[in-house]
């Protein structure tokens, strides 16, 4: 093995191991043709093409990014790095998942505020139920339904 950098190669443990992934996400990767190993017989062979292909892959997933956007974004990197279409479509391509994890979020905190109105209702029934049995059934009963409004809500 040459120990120019350009020439060094890797193992598939070496890049499970460096990106903290298993060998089978790389061999999935692989079949999906984001990678393309040499082999020696059954042994694959990763360039160092290859170890920044991979790079891209994870960084695009721990960001949220599907493997066709990831896709994408690796054969941008693969074109003239001043070419401005490239660019602008790498900015929409981060502009739209801000969007949707900034839509995500809201749809969370709703969630969460709506949580914290079913806790607080059922909680000021239960102290209600404890302080005045006759009413208990019809206020059991309220609370249940809400509780299962809110349930129905999270799940959405």
């Amino acid at each position: 093995m040459n120990t120019e950098p350009t020439d060094r190669t890797y193992s598939i443990a070496d890049l499970a191991h460096e990106f903290g992934v298993t060998a089978r996400a790389i061999r999935f990767y692989e079949d999906k043709g984001l990678l393309s190993p040499r082999r020696e017989g059954q042994r694959r062979i990763f360039t160092e093409r290859d170890r920044v292909r991979l790079l891209l892959i994870v960084r695009g997933k721990r960001l949220g990014f599907s493997l066709s956007e990831c896709q994408d974004i690796i054969d941008m990197y693969g074109a003239e790095p001043t070419e401005g279409a490239q660019l602008r479509r790498l900015i929409d391509t981060i502009r739209q998942r801000r969007e949707s994890l900034l839509d995500r979020m809201e749809d969370m905190r709703l969630t969460l505020d709506e949580l914290d109105q079913v806790e607080a209702q059922a909680q000021r029934i239960l102290d209600g139920v404890n302080g005045e049995p006759s009413a208990a059934p019809d206020r059991v009963q309220s609370a249940r339904e809400t509780i299962v409004s809110a349930c129905r809500a999270v799940r959405k």
